[in-house]
């Protein structure tokens, strides 16, 4: 007999022995304690997940399918009304303007957000001496509370007394109205919130130009490409995948902007400011005769509005992952 087959024989009958029939209690006790240990550790998490999302939002869709009166909020014995609430608020003259608001202030603050924070994010991936200092500076706005920078902007747009009417004045331009007038509130409002985000794109697009190789700019430059040429061909394209997520994310959180408007305009003067996300809040909570069903019915179509961008967002995730794949 040769010596690999005296090795062999009693390895094949340990692996016999091991795989016999009093080993699988054993083996059923490991994968039970797996997953107990699994769930473990999981359990606070979903214990978080339950009493801060799943209830809020079970509460606020049951709020918006029935006719809620203070009286009936208290005893909890509101009647069951469907989805009349839906049809009471796209009924309501309010809505149209709402939604119109919504999608200007959203879609106006995101674009300006990434083309200034990405033209900072290029300008700072020079890495000059001052740059660390700078940005930490630029981060100032990202944050401070958004309650404090809600207040400067309403004291700098002030009529009266603002600075920025004041730098108006020294130029030869007559005040504006910027937060009582219904030409000028919104816009107030918007430039405000663009100062608030333009960190948040900063960071992120800066940190993308930090994974594109510097080699790819060296053969260009020796190829004679100009810096826009740079810009157009490798930079833009390369940080595609990173723009796509912060445009997506943006565009989820400028949706829900709700204390910055409140704050500087309370969505007036009249409706001129006012959104989905302020509009919710009067409904429930701004009169003496609160409409809770259709103050949260409008919530509930900013969730999902906010939960379409959401899916989009998960999408445009799984197909990054596939092309890194």
């Amino acid at each position: 007999m040769t010596i690999a087959a005296r090795v062999d024989r009693p390895r094949v009958s340990a692996v016999s022995q091991a795989s016999g029939p009093d080993t699988q209690p054993l083996r059923r006790r490991a994968r039970r304690r797996r997953r107990l240990t699994a769930l473990a550790f999981v359990a606070p998490l979903i214990a978080y997940l339950a009493a801060f999302y799943v209830y809020p939002l079970y509460r606020n869709l049951d709020l918006s399918l029935r006719d809620y009166t203070v009286r009936s909020f208290v005893a909890g014995d509101a009647p069951f009304s469907g989805w009349d609430n839906f049809q009471k608020v796209l009924d309501d003259p309010t809505f149209g303007p709402a939604m119109r608001h919504t999608m200007v202030f959203t879609f106006v603050s995101i674009a300006f957000q990434y083309v200034i924070g990405l033209a900072l994010a290029v300008f700072f991936n020079r890495h000059f001496r001052l740059a660390p200092t700078l940005r930490a500076l630029f981060l100032i706005p990202w944050l401070l509370p958004l309650i404090v920078s809600a207040s400067t902007w309403s004291w700098m747009l002030n009529s009266e007394s603002g600075v920025v009417n004041y730098a108006l004045g020294l130029a030869g331009v007559g005040p504006v109205g910027w937060l009582t007038s219904p030409d000028w509130a919104l816009t107030s409002v918007i430039i405000a919130n663009i100062w608030i985000g333009i960190p948040f794109n900063l960071v992120i697009l800066y940190s993308g130009l930090q994974n594109i190789p510097g080699e790819l700019y060296e053969a260009a430059s020796l190829d004679g490409a100009s810096p826009w040429q740079q810009f157009r061909r490798i930079t833009f394209p390369l940080l595609r995948p990173v723009s796509a997520i912060t445009l997506l994310l943006g565009l989820v959180y400028t949706l829900k902007v709700f204390d910055l408007i409140w704050i500087m305009t309370k969505g007036g003067p009249g409706d001129t400011s006012s959104t989905l996300a302020t509009w919710s809040y009067q409904l429930g909570f701004g009169t003496l005769l609160p409409k809770f069903g259709p103050g949260a019915a409008v919530g509930n179509i900013l969730i999902l509005i906010a939960l379409v961008f959401g899916l989009l967002y998960i999408r445009v995730q799984s197909g990054q992952r596939r092309q890194e794949a």
